[in-house]
Formats: structure tokens, sequence, C-alpha cells
């Protein structure tokens, strides 16, 4: 009786120090010295370029497709406003009436709506993640939801992977460069307000000459409706 009684007792304590050691496995990740260094560099120079971006203007194209075929293209100057958020100034032309009669431009009309809703949310949704945030790198580091890695390929880069970054669910991949310490690249698995409404994005990012990293192109896919938008920055002046 004695010995199942000691049995038992151990099988307790070490269910207890499982338990003790899942919940701190993520504490003790997060104090990792190599961790923390890139988590402090990437917070560095994602606060510093957006700095520095607020003292230049540029041009943005903007390039909208559905199922393959591209349905519209827009040009904004562009420069970020006291809230840090970019005021964007439209360089096309007013549009030019349609053809054809009432009913067919009314049809026109209403599917040109619909894809150019989708097409905002996946946009303000995306806003979200580009640049990536110091605060929210910090906060998901504080959670566990961060993890180190090398680029495959890469010896001079490395990446972060952070998932819960917006919302459950989500992965969000940061390749940095390891001697420049700027961000080179990221990729996205997010969703709009399903996760079956999945939006996956890629973004390459390129310096400007004797100033700040910036996001060089972007291409953003709403899987469920097979629309892609097509962004690229160009002709970056200082103000």
């Amino acid at each position: 009786m004695r010995t199942d009684f000691r049995s038992f007792r151990r099988c307790v304590l070490t269910f207890a120090t499982l338990v003790l050691a899942a919940a701190l496995s993520p504490l003790l990740s997060a104090q990792n010295p190599e961790l923390q260094q890139k988590i402090a560099e990437v917070k560095e120079a994602s606060a510093l370029n957006k700095q520095l971006l607020a003292q230049y203007t540029w041009m943005e194209q903007v390039t909208i497709s559905l199922k393959g075929e591209e349905k519209k293209q827009e040009q904004y100057q562009v420069r970020l406003g006291p809230d840090g958020q970019q005021q964007k100034q439209s360089l096309d032309p007013s549009s030019q009436p349609q053809e054809g009669g009432r009913l067919k431009r009314r049809i026109v009309e209403k599917k040109t709506e619909e894809y150019e809703d989708y097409a905002n949310q996946i946009k303000a949704l995306i806003q979200q993640y580009i640049p990536p945030d110091k605060d929210k790198i910090q906060q998901a580091y504080q959670a566990g939801n961060v993890m180190l890695g090398p680029q495959p390929g890469m010896p001079g880069q490395y990446r972060l992977v952070i998932s819960n970054y917006i919302q459950q669910g989500d992965n969000m991949t940061l390749v940095m460069d390891r001697t420049q310490k700027n961000l080179v690249s990221v990729n996205i698995s997010t969703y709009l307000n399903d996760p079956k409404d999945a939006v996956s994005v890629s973004v390459q990012f390129a310096g400007i000459p004797g100033g700040p990293n910036h996001v060089a192109s972007e291409t953003i896919n709403g899987e469920s409706k097979h629309l892609t938008i097509a962004i690229q920055n160009s002709n970056y002046q200082h103000l």
C-alpha cells in the first residue's frame, strides 16, 4: 500500500514538473540573448526608417487584378503625415464616362464596387502589418510568439518568425540583413474576417542612397476572390 502511494506521489510530482516546464518555456526562450539582440535590431530599424521616411515623398503605383486580368491601375504621390500614416494624393486624371447602355454601365459599376470594396478591406488589413511596428513586435516577443532562425541559402541574413501578430493564427516572417541591420523582405499569411478568407503578402525592401530603407514592391493576394494587388514605390524625393 505504501509502495503504491509512493508511486502515485512520484507521478503527481512528475506531472507538476512537466506542467511548470511547459508554462515557463516561452519565458525561457524569451530570455535567449541572441533573440533579444535581434528583436532590438528589428525594432530599432523599424523605428528609424519610419522617422527618416517622414522626410521623403514618393510615387506609388497600385495595380489591381482579378483572376489574372488587370482591372485598375492608380498612381499616388505619398508622404507620411504627423501621425505616421500615409497621406496620398491621386495623380490620375478624372475617370472618363463609360460606354454602353444604362444597364451595362450599372452591371459594370456593381462589379467594380464589389472588387474595390474587397481590395480596400485587404489594403486596410495589410497596413497593420507593413511597416512592422516596434511595439507590436515587443508584445509578440513578450508573449513568446517570436522564433529566430537562419535564412536558408543566405548566410548574411536571418529571419524572425512572428505568430499571432495582429490576429490569432496569422504569421509574419521578417528577413534581416546581418551587416546592414535592415529589412530585406517580409512575408505574411493572414485573413480577413474568417480564416478561410486567406490573404498572403510578399514585400521586398530597398534602400534609398544615403537614406532610409523602404518598401520597394508589395504583392497582396486575396485568395478567396483571386484578387491581386501589386504595389510599386519609386522616385523618392527628400522634402
